[in-house]
């Protein structure tokens, strides 16, 4: 199982060299194509490095971090190295000067969860600085709860697929369904149904509109409507006015299961602040016709309509008003709890959302307690580790960043995922030392001063399931390990050994009957609840087990019933359109009830004379992030060995470059190089390059320098989306391009670091 699939592998002299998509999958990832050849990649790591500066000089601050050589050592010199430096961290600044800073992905095992493996491991340590809420749903994950009570329920809860798919007349997607990003899950996927319920909606006579800068963010037919990138509240706002113009909100379920919305209308209608949000408002906004907003309000009210927001939108400026408007807009019409109508959030962003939870828990690796209190939002890292002892705002707390001197990363690569790589190369510069396990050579492994070298799911054996799929399935070990690398849990149990913390890490366990002993576990408690379930080596021999899911859900349907035993965990126990406690922490960015706050990174404003194009950041569809970029699927995505962008014809011809030419893109941060695909499918002043391209400096020793593999998170500003929530803003950036005429540099993002002797 792998987070983009459920396969089969077939292997040959310690390779992987062919795959078999699971049968029951009815729309296999394209991604699972990278698999084959992944094993023996020339950018693993064949065994245990250290930085020649580190090991020479000692622990410190420095430049050198990502332009340096490395010096192969034995195990035992690595596990003393990583023993003796985070005893004298913890001895000498204590627990909170460690920064436990995996972030997920790595495996979609239970187990080998390379996140739970450091967390577990730091713990038996006495703990370290911890980061919440995610880079993909940051700004949701803290105001949802604001505003329904909940988060992941949103989710892991959501109205099934199934019930849109026989139900729901009419589709209104911000964002659109990107069936793309539907190839993922957490814990792995054994079906991917988007494609097929979107199919169902439409052969039963149901309509989509989609409304995205990018054509091809909804797969099928559909009512295409491109706004300017990051003015969907502006729509929204538009359609609420027509719904309150022309009397077609339902009062009567705004009076009873929502609070506050008196408040927004004021601000809706202009009363508050001298601005109605008319139609042709948000038609100057979002360049959306006026006559557009008022006939599809118009038939949004006449209609058994979901209103769905994808992640995207919220991982921009003011990243919580998308998904607080969509909740508000779907208030006004009245149709949340009833099946096929009401919100969705998700949807297209990942393959959870539309399917059926497990009711039970899962098998679960436990990673003890923490101790230690300091935490940061997860976009924050670089804020940290630059400015220690600054205050900063959260969710309505002011907090101080800590002074980190030992950064333990597993299972994670942060130049994907975060923004203004430069400045982020120079945080890592600070700490006295870096950690990082990992299977390759990635560039957070290029930043490590210690260097553990790690196997993939493929070299081990394991559990895999989520929480909104009918599987738990047997990962069983396909090739043997490669070279000298190891499972994390191996190395973290050697370290602990020689820091006296062995029994509380292993419990006397080894890998293996840590995962029987997880599946037993999990197998007594559904007995208890009368679920009968095989024995673990039965289940082995089957390689999975199906659980139970819940089917045809809709979401808040227990909550419209009776929203007196059903209260949401919200102060008021509803739905929160204006919300007292966000109020009252006098946020400038993030008021008390969702509004429209002008972005800086859009084609409307200043900085678009400078910069003329709006570059999209999403998530590729030929890959999970960054993983397994090398694989042929990837591969055969490159421009000339460049990440492709997207460029509407009109914005290619205007500067002079065709299909097929490799480009600058650049703005005041930095610059990265990519290869051009001409596709009108979105706005003439819009551009898209997905972001995971391994980044690789033309000048690894500086830090500002030109990506030449086309890693977009050279561009995006680092910045969070309010003081509420400091999520991440990378989705959005503005760019210009020219045409790139000097010699093509090589691509060196998968080439090993050079190894010298000692």
């Amino acid at each position: 199982m792998a987070h983009w699939g459920m396969f089969s592998a077939a292997a040959a002299d310690g390779e992987v060299v062919d795959i078999r998509p699971h049968a029951g999958d009815s729309s296999p990832s394209p991604a699972l194509g990278n698999v084959p050849g992944s094993v023996k990649h020339r950018s693993r790591i064949t065994g245990p490095s250290v930085r020649r500066g580190w090991l020479e000089n000692g622990p410190g601050p420095t430049d050198r971090r990502g332009n340096d050589d490395y010096v192969a050592v034995t195990w035992d010199e690595l596990t003393d190295l990583l023993a003796g430096e985070l005893r004298r961290v913890i001895d000498r600044h204590g627990n909170e000067a460690i920064y436990g800073g995996s972030y997920g992905w790595a495996s979609a095992g239970r187990f080998h969860h390379a996140q739970s493996q450091v967390h577990r491991f730091l713990n038996c340590l006495g703990g370290y600085t911890r980061s919440v809420n995610s880079y993909s749903t940051g700004a949701t994950g803290v105001i949802m709860p604001h505003v329904i009570g909940a988060h992941w329920k949103m989710f892991s809860r959501s109205t099934s697929w199934k019930v849109i798919a026989a139900e729901t007349e009419l589709l209104v997607a911000f964002g659109g369904v990107p069936a793309k990003n539907t190839s993922v899950n957490h814990g792995g996927t054994s079906d991917h149904p988007t494609e097929s319920a979107l199919d169902a909606l439409r052969a039963r006579g149901g309509k989509i509109v989609s409304v995205s800068p990018l054509r091809d963010d909804m797969h099928g037919a559909a009512t295409w409507l491109a706004p300017v990138p990051g003015s969907d509240v502006a729509v929204m706002l538009g359609l609420a006015y027509v719904l309150v113009a022309e009397n077609l909100h339902d009062t009567k379920f705004l009076d009873r299961y929502t609070t506050g919305y008196d408040r927004f209308e004021r601000y809706l209608l202009g009363v508050s602040d001298g601005v109605p949000k008319t139609p042709d408002w948000a038609s100057t906004m979002s360049g959306i016709a006026a006559d557009v907003i008022v006939d599809l309000a118009r038939s949004m009210a006449s209609r058994r309509t979901l209103i769905t927001v994808t992640w995207s939108l919220q991982r921009v400026k003011s990243g919580e008003q998308a998904p607080w408007m969509g909740i508000t807009l779907a208030s006004m019409l009245g149709q949340i709890g009833i099946p096929g109508g009401g919100f969705g959030h998700g949807y297209g962003s990942m393959n959870e959302p539309g399917l059926g939870p497990v009711p039970y828990p899962l098998p679960t690796l436990p990673q003890g307690f923490n101790p230690i209190t300091a935490h940061i939002p997860v976009a924050a890292i670089a804020d940290m580790l630059l400015g220690p002892g600054t205050e900063f705002d959260y969710n309505g707390r002011r907090m101080t960043y800590p002074d980190i001197k030992l950064v333990h990363w597993a299972g994670g690569n942060p130049f994907h995922h975060h923004q203004d790589l430069g400045r982020l190369r120079r945080a890592f510069g600070r700490p006295d030392t870096i950690v990082v396990h990992d299977p390759y050579w990635t560039p957070m492994a290029k930043h490590a001063d210690i260097v553990v070298p790690s196997t993939t799911s493929l070299e081990r054996n394991d559990l895999s399931c989520t929480r909104n799929d009918p599987l738990l399935v047997a990962m069983q070990q396909a090739v043997p390990r490669y070279a000298d690398s190891r499972d994390d849990y191996d190395t973290f149990a050697a370290v602990a050994r020689k820091m006296g913390v062995a029994d509380g890490f292993t419990e006397g366990r080894t890998s293996g009957e840590w995962i029987e002993h997880l599946y037993d576990q999990w197998r007594g408690y559904l007995s208890s609840a009368n679920v009968e379930t095989p024995q673990f080596d039965e289940f082995w021999r089957a390689g999975s087990v199906r659980m139970a899911t819940e089917e045809d859900l809709t979401l808040f349907a227990d909550y419209r019933e009776d929203p007196v035993r059903n209260a949401l965990r919200t102060p008021s126990g509803r739905i929160e359109i204006f919300s007292e406690v966000i109020d009252s922490f006098g946020y400038q960015d993030c008021i008390g009830h969702p509004a429209w706050f002008e972005p800086v990174e859009w084609l409307n404003g200043e900085r678009a004379q400078h910069f003329p194009l709006h570059l999209i950041a999403n998530q590729p569809r030929t890959r999970l992030h960054s993983q397994l970029d090398h694989g042929a699927t990837s591969q055969a995505s490159k421009v000339q060995g460049r990440e492709p962008i997207r460029m509407h014809s009109a914005a290619a011809a205007a500067r002079g470059v065709t299909d097929g030419d490799v480009v600058k893109v650049f703005n005041d941060r930095g610059a990265c190089l990519a290869g051009v695909v001409v596709d009108d499918g979105m706005l003439d002043d819009v551009v898209q390059l997905s972001t995971g391209a391994w980044y690789d400096p033309l000048d690894p020793a500086d830090t500002n320098s030109l990506c030449k593999h086309g890693n977009p998170n050279v561009l995006t500003p680092d910045v969070g989306a309010s003081s509420l929530s400091q999520g991440s803003t990378g989705q959005h950036v503005l760019v210009q391009i020219e045409r790139y005429d000097e010699v093509l540099p090589p691509i060196s993002a998968f080439d090993p670091p050079t190894m010298t002797n000692r």
